[in-house]
Parts: structure tokens; sequence; C-alpha cells
């Protein structure tokens, strides 16, 4: 590759390095006075104090001092700056074109209509006080070999979570995680639920199940540690109760289902500044081809499209469903005020470090990530999604704590772009990694299934890269391995949104 630099729209008054850069560098006419990080921003003109830069066409905060033509634009001369929002409901509505052929995946069917891309049983707990005989149960399990006769059968994913007490029983923070524990009892990639509690907590067992069934196909145990005699008698019981539930699930095979069963969390962590060069819309193309063929996908974390809202209003089917994106927008600012915060306290260390100094920055780069479909609806953590197409949940920026959300609502598959390198897995829903840049692509390339970076060294294109991404949504939804569930990955990701006082 013999490109140095890129500008990513004509207005823009700053390029990105597309290598480590050194000193006297000549970029677009302009020499550099001191040596620039690849991923960094560099500017192609003067800048003066307080004028607006520019990246996508788009503002993404104002110079803190003045800014010589080449010189490194990074946080010792850009801040936020005042910045509008233009919603515009609905008035950019672009839907995808309709494919010239029918697709398919081999997934599970369920009793309730909805198709699982995995085939786990799951052991979920109403309280952090049964989490460790959950995992004393799903250890014992793959121990005695529990599964062997079931070859139908992925495993045993206990889920396990530090809140359920010392709670109100009655406000926001107890409605999230009781939405959160029934959306994942009736994850399509869950076969059977065996829910374990302790007996005295808030989160109480009869409460989840009393408010309607926790699986259609009624693939379901409850038992209470307190009420079965303590800890040996409850994991004696739940491997008893897991045989029973792995004979049903054992009879399920895979078979054809179409891609509106397919639901698609996308996820960005680790981020850098060719996150919204290379991953980001690469994973954009691919969700519209998804969405083109029925499908579904979810972006989230709203703490990283402030700033950005306004490009997703605009896409809103409905000026009811955008003003729901502004009015969680709302919440989040008085929400962080409340506990002496701030919407533009990001990027992180790491952010910074690969190039993304603002959070307008980052946000721009991460709405990228839901491509060009008009957004379908709007919804809580952890809620059930029902409408097809592209939507948006609203979660924090905090990836393991966003993709739980997602994996409530329903998806059952997670695609997740990185570009400093996040490693992790969340079970039952397999996750895949897409790397940003090459470089990093090498460096990790156990955990990472595919390289974006390419993008920038290969010339490969944008619209060739989103049918790479379409493709493995297909293999792994149909059984093949990611890179994250070879490694183990999965149980020590589930981690509701904990709200309100511990008391």
């Amino acid at each position: 590759m013999t490109q140095a630099t890129i500008r990513l729209h004509p207005s823009d008054n700053v390029i990105i390095a597309l290598r480590d850069l050194e000193a006297g560098t000549v970029a677009e006419g302009v020499s550099l006075p001191q040596p620039v990080p690849r991923g960094h921003k560099i500017a192609v003109a003067p800048i003066a104090p307080g004028q607006q830069v520019l990246r996508y066409g788009q503002i993404i905060g104002a110079a803190s001092g003045a800014i010589a033509a080449g010189e490194h634009v990074h946080v010792h001369n850009l801040g936020m700056g005042e910045h509008d929002t233009d919603y515009s409901f609905a008035t950019d509505l672009r839907p995808p074109a309709l494919p010239n052929m029918k697709r398919s995946f081999m997934g599970f069917h369920r009793a309730d209509g909805g198709v699982g891309t995995r085939n786990y049983l799951g052991v979920l707990t109403s309280v952090n006080c049964s989490g460790s005989v959950a995992r004393f149960i799903a250890e014992a399990a793959e121990k005695t070999g529990l599964l062997d006769d079931f070859p139908n059968v992925d495993g045993v994913v206990p889920i396990v979570h530090g809140t359920g007490c010392g709670m109100s029983g009655r406000d926001e923070g107890y409605e999230t995680l009781f939405r959160t524990l029934q959306g994942y009892a009736r994850n399509p990639n869950f076969v059977g639920i065996l829910l374990v509690g302790l007996g005295c907590e808030v989160m109480q067992i009869p409460d989840l199940i009393g408010a309607g069934r926790m699986r259609a196909d009624g693939n379901f145990r409850y038992m209470t540690i307190q009420q079965t005699g303590g800890t040996r008698k409850t994991i004696e019981r739940g491997l008893s109760m897991l045989r029973e539930m792995a004979g049903v699930a054992n009879q399920v095979d895979r078979s054809p289902a179409g891609l509106e069963h397919l639901m698609v969390g996308m996820q960005c962590g680790g981020s850098d500044g060719y996150s919204g060069i290379t991953a980001n819309p690469a994973l954009g193309a691919a969700s519209d081809l998804l969405v083109a063929h029925g499908g579904t996908t979810i972006l989230s974390e709203t703490p990283e499209i402030y700033g950005a809202e306004g490009l997703l209003t605009r896409r809103a089917v409905s000026r009811e469903v955008g003003q729901k994106i502004v009015d969680r927008i709302a919440w989040w600012e008085e929400y962080t005020a409340r506990w002496g915060g701030e919407m533009d306290n990001n990027p992180s260390p790491g952010n910074k470090k690969g190039g993304l100094t603002t959070i307008l920055e980052k946000s721009l780069g991460a709405v990228a990530k839901g491509g060009t479909a008009p957004l379908t609806q709007v919804y809580r953590f952890a809620e059930r999604v029902e409408e097809r197409g592209f939507v948006y949940m609203d979660t924090p920026g905090y990836d393991p704590c966003s993709v739980t959300g997602q994996i409530a609502g329903g998806a059952n598959l997670i695609a997740f772009t990185t570009g400093r390198g996040s490693v992790s897995g969340y079970k039952p829903t397999p996750c895949i990694k897409l790397a940003t840049n090459t470089e990093m692509f090498d460096r990790m390339s156990e955990d990472m299934d595919i390289n974006c970076g390419d993008m920038i060294t290969g010339g490969v294109s944008l619209e060739a890269k989103g049918a790479e991404i379409f493709e493995l949504f297909l293999a792994v939804a149909s059984g093949q391995q990611t890179k994250s569930e070879a490694l183990g990955f999965g149980g020590a990701e589930f981690v509701p949104w904990a709200m309100g006082a511990v008391m």
C-alpha cells in the first residue's frame, strides 16, 4: 500500500494517517512538523481557535487552540465545543434493494416460532447467591459426561450475575433485571432452562415464572437451594433435571430457516481511528443485506451514538420512532448527571491511543454499523424485539452489558467490531469478531474472524467486505464455530444492567 492518508469527505479539514508517519512526510501538500501515528488525524489547512473540525463531513469538535496545517489533531488541541443536533425525523428513508435470491440458514426451530443458531441448555440464576451452585451443576454435568448421549446439545451454560437481592422490588432496576432474566430464558439459542434461586431473595422465582410461561416448549425446570435441602442435594437434583431436558433437546435437529429468523446484535469495542473507515461501515453493509433478506439487526450503546443520534432519527420510519431515541438521550443526560458523570466523558484511553478524540467522532463511526436501512423501532434494554428490520435498543456502552440486553431481546448472533483487539464471547449466542486493521488482525488472528483492514491495505471494496460478513453470518448461524467459541469464551460475560441503590 502506497497511500499514506485518506480524506473521508471533501469538506473535511482533517485527513487520517493510514500508517505511522514520520516528521517531514508530505501529505495532501502539507508537511508534518511531528510524527503522527496511524489512525490519527492531520490538519490539511490552518484551523482557528474555536473553529469546527470536520470528519466524515460532520462536526467532531472544535479547536481548543490554533492548529497549523500539517499538525497532529488530537486531545491536546481538539475538544467537544458547541454542537447542535438537527433531528429531521423520517427524512432519509432508503429501503434496501430486494435480493435476487432467497437465502436460508440451518437452525433449531422452537415452539414459539423462533429459530436458534445454537442448542444449549442453560442454568439461569435469580440471584447472585445461587451463582456458585449453578456453576457447580454445570461443572458436574461436564465432569460426569452427562451430555455424552445427547450429541445435538451444544453444552450446559451457567448464567450467573451479581444482583437479584439487596435491591428494591418495584423500581426500574428490578424491572430491568426481570426483563433480562425472562429474555434469556426465552432466547432461541437455549433449548431448555433450569432456573435456580436461593429462596429468600428479592427476585423471587414464583414472580419470574408467574408472569407468564418462561418457555413455550415447556422444557423448563426450577428450584431453590433452601427448599431443595442445600448445596449437594440441589446439584444432584439439578443434574437429574438436566438429563431430562437433554433428552428432549436431543430430539431437535438443524433444518432450513428463512433469514427472517436471524437477529444480529451489532457491537463495537476497543475502537480506533479505523473503526469508522473499515469494520463499522462494512458491518453496516452486511446489516443492509440481512435486512433486505427479511432479517433483523440491533444497534445499541446509547452513550456511543451521542451527538450522532440525528443520523438515526432521519432514518426513523416515523416521528414517533425517532422521538424514542431523543427521549432516551435525554434520559441518559439526566442519568449521568445524577451520578456526577457526563455524556461526553468518552472515548476511553484505548480509543484515544487509537486516534479517536471526542465522543462526537467516536459516535459517528459507531453509527456506521447501522448501515442505511430505515429504523423500524426503538426498544428499552432487554425488551423483546418483535419488529423486523433495522432496530435500536437502548443500552450502556459497556460491551458485555450491552450484548446482554441484545441477547435478552432475542439476538441469536452477535457481530463485534474492534480496533484495539477486544476478546470476549457471549454464550448462548455466537460472536463474530471483525478487526478494523490488518496489523491487529495479524497479531490477534486466533481471536479475530474477519480482517476488515484489507479495505485499506488490499483495496477491498465496502460492498465486497459487507458480502463477506453477511456470508459468515449464515455460516455461523448454521453451526460454524467462531474464534471466541473455539477459545471457550462466554462464561463470564452475562452482565445485567444494574440500576438503583444497593441496599
